[in-house]
């Protein structure tokens, strides 16, 4: 199964690094024009030298207001890829306002911000689309120490399906992804050590963790007409850990 996405324009965000990066660079060889959108601006000069096909916007997506006047910059979006997220670990009775504002800001308002510019722009121009949001296993699993992270992700899991339910007579479909712990360098930092890998592990059929492309191989999939009637789904990618 060959998928293509020429003639389209994708926007990523979170694409300097790890999952975002990977989803950025895959689309552009698979023919999409890119824009990648990140904080970091030399992490994404550095993608920008790797492919012709992809363009940068950097912005912190979690301030509202400057990531819509870059939005606004950036000329139509056929495809959209939230990706962009953090993760502020702690056990409840130590979570602050600060972690609850900095969470929910990049992990949901940044989704619902340029899920709705773009899904304005395609309705207006008549152009069916499809969006994909980057969850995780923690949106519908409770994790220990996870407990602001899990939230915003129930978040958009949420989001994912209003979103479905709401633009899908426009021809827009609406997904999400859920994935596992996946060995980017960050998280090759925490879960290569077998005291913490050990205990997830034992909870996932597979008996291993997920690598970076097997989330960019389905988010491609998600984004391409070849899933043209799956829309409104959260889809796990977890080696089985949600089937226990």
């Amino acid at each position: 199964m060959e998928i293509t996405f020429h003639g389209k324009r994708a926007l990523v965000t979170g694409a300097s690094q790890g999952i975002g990066r990977d989803i950025a660079l895959q689309l552009a060889k698979c023919g999409a024009k890119v824009v990648a959108l990140a904080r970091n601006k030399d992490l994404l000069e550095k993608l920008k030298s790797e492919h012709p096909n992809i363009e940068i916007a950097a912005v912190d997506c979690s301030n509202w207001t400057e990531t819509e006047k870059v939005l606004d910059s950036l000329g139509p979006i056929d495809l959209l890829v939230n990706n962009a997220a953090v993760a502020i670990l702690g056990p409840i009775g130590t979570i602050t306002d600060a972690d609850c504002d900095k969470t929910f800001a990049i992990n949901v308002k940044a989704v619902i911000n340029c899920t709705q510019h773009v899904a304005k722009s395609l309705k207006a121009r008549g152009v069916k689309g499809s969006i994909v949001n980057v969850s995780s296993q923690a949106g519908t699993a409770g994790l220990g120490d996870h407990a602001v992270y899990c939230a915003s992700k129930a978040a958009v899991d949420g989001f994912t399906r209003c979103a479905a339910t709401e633009l899908g007579p426009a021809g827009i479909r609406v997904n999400s992804v859920n994935p596992t712990v996946i060995m980017t360098d960050m998280g090759k930092l925490h879960w290569e050590d077998p005291v913490h890998a050990k205990p997830m592990l034992a909870k996932i059929p597979m008996g291993r963790f997920g690598e970076v492309s097997e989330v960019t191989d389905a988010v491609l999939y998600l984004l391409s007409d070849k899933s043209s009637m799956i829309s409104g789904t959260c889809l796990p990618i977890d080696g089985g850990f949600m089937a226990n």
